[in-house]
């Protein structure tokens, strides 16, 4: 498998074209439901973004932002239909953890939801902690929050 790391930002034309595709695979599973989610998944700010490409191709991406001076958040993992079950968003986790770790962070924050079982099954594997949701999802019962603690 022939694959490529970019970092990048929120601008990418190609981060952009991935999250268009995430955001209709979560619409998909969880209809109206994912309007509640819509404010928090907004990228214009988003300085730290990861895109894996697998033969030329951007095959996934993800990003992170700052959720307090210790604490980075991360948003919008995917991985595109035809590329999943082949550790790419493994790949995608460890290099934001890395980039995260790299620029001082000391832990990472997550959220999910409740039918995403192979997001929730990736970050289990990768060291996360299921938590106390966290603001902005406290109360929130579709929302599944994780930590860990970067090394």
């Amino acid at each position: 498998m022939d694959v490529k790391i970019l970092r990048t930002d929120g601008q990418n034309i190609d981060f952009i074209k991935l999250i268009k595709l995430l955001d209709n695979d979560l619409n998909g599973r969880y209809g109206e439901l994912q309007k509640q989610y819509d404010k928090h998944n907004k990228v214009d700010n988003i300085k730290d973004v990861v895109i894996i490409y697998k033969d030329n191709v951007a095959a996934a991406c993800g990003a992170y932002k700052e959720y307090d001076i210790n604490t980075v958040e991360l948003k919008r993992v995917f991985v595109i239909k035809e590329n999943r079950r082949q550790g790419i968003s493994k790949i995608v986790v460890k290099e934001l953890e890395k980039l995260a770790a790299e620029n001082g962070y000391k832990y990472v924050l997550l959220e999910t939801g409740i039918k995403q079982h192979e997001a929730i099954n990736l970050y289990k594997n990768a060291g996360y902690a299921i938590i106390q949701n966290y603001e902005p999802y406290i109360g929130n019962i579709n929302s599944v929050c994780m930590k860990k603690t970067l090394d």
